[in-house]
């Protein structure tokens, strides 16, 4: 069986260099979340608007990435909890996201 995770991953261009929706409202960010489904760069639950979660709830794209220089960190969301899994990804050639190793809900 396919993790759901997993098929939600998709090769994906980012929509912006910054949160693509505080750059359209004038608000600044902080940590950016990549969505692995669709592209979308949104800021973390730490920022004021919480765009990458909004993403979420409006589209249901699960698994997140983040958009910061260094880090290899990702999550997925869970629809029943509504709450966030903090993962870390097993990296392929070219930097592919090849498996999730999970690690805990938060």
């Amino acid at each position: 069986m396919v993790d759901p995770y997993v098929s939600a991953i998709r090769p994906v261009t980012p929509s912006a260099e910054g949160c693509e929706d505080c750059l359209r409202i004038g608000s600044p960010w902080g940590h950016l979340r990549l969505c692995l489904t669709c592209g979308h760069v949104g800021c973390c639950d730490s920022s004021p608007n919480r765009h990458a979660r909004k993403h979420y709830f409006f589209r249901g794209h699960p698994v997140i990435q983040s958009f910061e220089a260094g880090e290899d960190c990702g999550g997925a969301t869970s629809p029943k909890r509504r709450s966030k899994r903090m993962e870390c990804w097993s990296t392929g050639v070219g930097g592919s996201k090849t498996s999730l190793r999970y690690s805990r809900w938060i």
